[in-house]
């Protein structure tokens, strides 16, 4: 048994991906959604699995930092990121572990074909877990990250534990990359934007958020989080279930359950 928590969680498509691979597996497991209401019931939740009632659970919001915080030991991504996305219980302790970053990464290889960031400027907007986990696997491309969140005392902390800087209207003009880790659309002026910028949202619903919508009418490269998803999806799998995930098209069910053609 294995999960993913989060709240709200009943428009996951973890379910979705990791069932499909499950079945293309052959394997007697199960992989389903929790909706834990509050901090208290998450943390009802991870005792459950330190009592071995869970193999591990996917986390997301706004459970991610705490999910690190209930772990005894976490691997380096996780501690780097202040956050983590994958909690592996095994023998009444919890290991947290961030594939965020990794599913970041491949969504851009998979979609900004030649997209290069070292020694580049980057833009993360937002502050919270999955921003947390962008920003350090962009620093650790080698790229220069700025930071933008409307809470700026969030943004500065940020970037102060993770080597960023807060950005400015100059960091934006000078971006190669802006991913949007917020919730909400952000409120940026794409003019200002360099026109061969690649925009990421890490938003799945809708596929093609209003970020990215006004992006592509400028010509400019764009990354959905769709394949975000999948992409951290794939070591997750890996590590709950101690096999890759098969070679199936999880992603054309996915945009089939979320009434999208491509």
């Amino acid at each position: 048994m294995a999960g993913v928590a989060g709240q709200p969680i009943v428009h996951s498509l973890s379910p979705l991906i990791h069932t499909a691979w499950i079945a293309a597996a052959g394997l007697d497991a199960d992989y389903r959604a929790f909706g834990p209401e509050d901090a208290a019931a998450f943390a009802d939740l991870v005792a459950a699995g330190r009592q071995g009632e869970l193999r591990g659970l996917n986390v997301t919001a706004p459970f991610k930092e705490q999910a690190l915080a209930l772990a005894d030991q976490a691997g380096p991504a996780a501690r780097t990121s202040g956050s983590a996305n994958l909690l592996l219980f095994e023998a009444g302790r919890v290991r947290a572990e961030s594939t965020d970053g990794a599913g970041l990464m491949t969504a851009l290889a998979e979609q900004a074909l030649g997209l290069d960031v070292r020694g580049q400027a980057v833009v993360v907007l937002g502050a919270g877990g999955a921003a947390r986990a962008a920003v350090a696997v962009l620093i650790d491309a080698g790229a220069e990250v700025g930071v933008v969140n409307r809470t700026r005392a969030r943004a500065e902390a940020l970037a102060a534990a993770l080597g960023a800087t807060v950005a400015d209207a100059d960091g934006l003009d000078r971006a190669v990359l802006v991913v949007n880790a917020l919730s909400v659309a952000p409120d940026i002026d794409l003019s200002r934007l360099r026109d061969d910028v690649v925009l990421m949202d890490m938003t799945y619903r809708p596929l093609t958020t209003a970020f990215l919508a006004a992006g592509r009418q400028r010509g400019m490269t764009t990354v959905d989080g769709l394949a975000m998803l999948i992409g951290q999806a794939r070591p997750s799998f890996r590590a709950l279930f101690g096999r890759d995930a098969p070679d199936v098209d999880v992603r054309t069910a996915a945009l089939a359950a979320l009434g999208e053609t491509s």
